[in-house]
């Protein structure tokens, strides 16, 4: 198995920590995007980018479908509930986070971008993250008492904020949001799933 990565994109990250808490052997390839690219890529990706997934003679793009494929076929321990209910449930908050949160970070994240059009979306990433703070109150994890697939999205997320200059105000109110993102960074999983240029992030925090 030979997972196809980007250094720190959050989308490769997503995957890495799927990877991490499952422990699962694969040969991790990291790239920088804005690099030399593997020259086999345009090959076994039709959309020639990162990240992909080459299982044998099956690979398999874009972050939701290999995180859903490494839980089907490596179902120990479980990263989407077992009841269809809950699975639904689980798959829906992640289609909220592609919808709402990644389209803002991609266009943040990108080489070219405006200093205003960068101040208007992060306003809009700090709303997210403040209307996460009453949901993050009523479970363990991210609606959810286990552990899942969304935690893993938001695991991603969570830690880039300080490098995009999100802050949020140190206040009792928002408890519950510290609590959750130091309960994902302190799992075994997350540390494993870093890769030196992510772990190089905090040190260009804003």
């Amino acid at each position: 198995m030979i997972f196809y990565s980007e250094e720190k994109g959050h989308y490769s990250h997503m995957v890495r920590i799927v990877l991490a808490e499952k422990d699962i052997a694969c040969e991790i390839k990291e790239f920088d995007p804005n690099g030399k690219l593997p020259p086999e890529l345009a090959t076994i990706n039709p959309y020639n980018k990162l990240p992909v997934l080459v299982d044998r003679e099956v690979t398999i793009y874009e972050p939701r479908i290999i995180s859903e494929y490494l839980d089907e076929r490596f179902p120990h321990p479980p990263l989407l509930p077992i009841y269809p209910n809950e699975k639904a449930e689980c798959r829906l908050l992640i289609h909220r986070i592609e919808r709402d949160w990644l389209p803002i970070m991609d266009k943040m994240m990108a080489p070219k971008i405006t200093q205003r059009e960068f101040d208007k979306l992060k306003k809009e990433l700090v709303s997210l993250v403040a209307g996460i703070v009453l949901v993050l109150k009523e479970k363990p994890y991210f609606m959810s008492d286990e552990f899942t697939l969304v935690d893993c999205y938001m695991s991603a997320i969570l830690y880039r904020l300080p490098y995009l200059g999100v802050s949020t105000p140190k206040s009792k109110s928002f408890d519950s949001l510290y609590n959750y993102q130091d309960k994902l960074f302190a799992r075994p999983g997350f540390e494993l799933s870093l890769t030196d240029s992510e772990r190089d992030l905090k040190y260009s925090f804003n």
